[in-house]
């Protein structure tokens, strides 16, 4: 592979029992897919800020406290960029997510997770975030965003 450009990029979930919160991407990258609450960071944001302030963003809710529970490099064997996604688990917050003209919220019993309308990565990670679990890995896809090389490792920390 040439040389690749990063981008640092945050994405963020609310689980509350056996029920997770995610939103509906209506334009833009990804449009059309279930997904976290995320994105890039503005100049001078840490990660936890850029997590608080897309929520805010996306759909209405303040995040009071959140931590990592994941890492993943995002490649396309067809692109420039690598995509390094942080994801955070919000542990406590403010607010009724509601509607934005970018996401639409709605909370899944974790066993109806719309795995086929989301990004196709997700059942590779996704499992452990639902279990507590913290991991780290890369994801290679190809031009039709099909995974051709997963790998995900549990982690203890970041």
């Amino acid at each position: 592979m040439d040389e690749k450009t990063r981008k640092v990029m945050t994405n963020g979930y609310i689980l509350e029992g056996d029920k997770v919160l995610l939103g509906l991407k209506k334009a833009g990258f990804g449009a059309g897919r279930w997904n976290g609450f995320g994105g890039k960071l503005k100049e001078g944001e840490t990660i936890p800020q850029a997590v608080a302030r897309e929520f805010e963003e996306e759909c209405c809710v303040k995040v009071l406290a959140s931590e990592q529970f994941g890492k993943i490099d995002f490649m396309w064997d067809n692109k420039p960029t690598i995509l390094e996604v942080h994801f955070y688990r919000i542990l406590k917050y403010s607010g009724t997510p509601t509607e934005t003209e970018e996401m639409k919220p709605q909370w899944f019993n974790v066993k109806d997770i719309p795995y086929k309308e989301m990004w196709a990565d997700d059942p590779y990670w996704m499992p452990l975030f639902l279990k507590g679990k913290k991991f780290s890995g890369r994801i290679l896809f190809n031009e039709k965003d099909e995974v051709i090389k997963p790998e995900i490792k549990e982690v203890e920390k970041f």
